[in-house]
């Protein structure tokens, strides 16, 4: 899944600029000894080597199945976001492509609803529910759902087994995991029980705060008394806290790295980390987040990716026939191994909710199904994010170790 930027303030202007004066993306060709034109249409991915190769697969028999439509794959790697902002500004958008950003781009993005209706409820009840939350913008479906992760705890089962401690168990609290991570610190053989980023994505860390019953933003669109609240303090505090006392390392990136090394036997992150441990010959486990109340459920935010359709695209119905076909049971079970399906009847046919691993992230996405992030809904989003950065910086920073609650009252400001 697409790692989220922060756009710059010449792409909010160029995307400003479609909207003004946009024309779709249209060329044809004839077929031969036939009068009827070939559509043709472009698909941006964010992928790159051998993902981006495994879609393109999927493009060619969608071409095959389809020949009065082509398709052609656009791989733009790490320059996504800079080639699409781009595009729409120079009135030249894919016809398809990738989205997760939709705060960002929905202007330039054509409602799907539309085309969901006519395909029916039961087709629209076959993806998770929680995944709307992140495809849509203003109560409008902009964007199919593709892939997702949700974020559970990663740990090292030999690092466990040398310790002697039980493996951790769905249900636990951040109590059980910080008495865990006690037992498994060794800090003359430098190995930390747990390992968080020091300087974690605000996107990401506002899952703990739900989890502790608070958010960013409160329901009113006000940050003071919610991103300062008691609860938030308590959650900054409590991984101040285990820093503090030498149980857990701030990471400069996830917790990964400390993992793959042997000097963290927990970290938690999404589906990203599978296939690198994996690679890395680690035995390793996933378990759920923990809850701050034993009985209480942990909610984990979704990185979730889909697949939108430019406003200004002369060809949307061919457009939404890819799209039907690039988020259909065959796509997605094409896809197992890349990105987590998104499809009811494709994870149970797959067995994939009883599966030791996938089963957890299924689990967290059915618990976190009434949040979405405050970036859907707070229109100062970049501007608290910056401020959530540094806030994180002087708390987590061992330099420093800010206290969370002048921190945080800072960033209300």
């Amino acid at each position: 899944m697409k790692t989220r930027k922060v756009l710059t303030i010449a792409m909010t202007m160029a995307l400003t600029l479609s909207m003004l004066s946009g024309c779709g993306t249209k060329s044809t060709s004839q077929t031969t000894g036939q009068s009827t034109q070939k559509v043709n249409l472009r698909f941006a991915s964010w992928d790159s080597d051998d993902t981006l190769a495994m879609q393109q697969k999927l493009v060619d028999k969608f071409n095959s199945e389809n020949p009065d439509i082509k398709v052609t794959l656009e791989g733009y790697g790490n320059d996504y976001d800079t080639k699409i902002a781009a595009g729409i500004g120079a009135n030249d958008a894919p016809d398809i492509m990738y989205m997760w950003n939709y705060p960002q781009y929905g202007g330039a993005l054509e409602p799907m609803d539309s085309y969901i209706e006519k395909e029916g409820q039961a087709y629209k009840d076959n993806f998770y529910e929680t995944l709307w939350n992140y495809n849509s913008l203003n109560g409008k479906v902009l964007g199919m759902p593709v892939g997702y992760t949700t974020h559970v705890v990663y740990y090292n089962k030999a690092l466990f087994d040398k310790a002697g401690v039980a493996y951790p168990k769905d249900g636990w609290t951040w109590q059980e995991l910080k008495d865990t991570a006690k037992k498994l610190t060794d800090k003359n053989k430098k190995v930390y029980g747990f390992a968080f980023s020091g300087k974690p994505d605000p996107y990401d860390f506002e899952m703990y705060l739900w989890s502790n019953g608070t958010q960013y933003v409160g329901k009113d669109g006000k940050i003071d008394g919610n991103l300062n609240s008691t609860k938030a303090i308590e959650t900054l505090n409590m991984f101040q806290g285990m820093e503090k006392d030498g149980i857990a390392i701030a990471s400069e990136k996830s917790g990964l790295d400390e993992m793959k090394s042997g000097n963290a036997a927990m970290f938690i992150n999404g589906s990203w980390s599978l296939s690198t441990l994996k690679d890395a010959g680690i035995n390793y486990g996933v378990v759920t987040l923990p809850s701050f109340e034993q009985g209480k459920k942990s909610i984990s935010i979704v990185s979730s990716s889909g697949v939108s359709i430019s406003k200004t695209s002369k060809n949307k119905d061919a457009a939404w026939k890819f799209v039907k076909y690039w988020t259909s049971e065959e796509a997605n079970k094409a896809r197992i191994g890349y990105e987590i399906p998104v499809l009811k009847s494709v994870a149970k046919s797959q067995n994939l909710l009883t599966d030791s691993t996938y089963s957890k992230f299924y689990t967290m996405l059915d618990q976190s199904k009434d949040y979405t992030s405050s970036s859907f809904k707070y229109n100062k989003w970049s501007e608290l994010s910056d401020k959530l950065s540094l806030v994180f910086e002087q708390v987590f920073n061992s330099s420093s170790y800010k206290d969370p609650k002048a921190a945080l009252d800072g960033a209300v400001k």
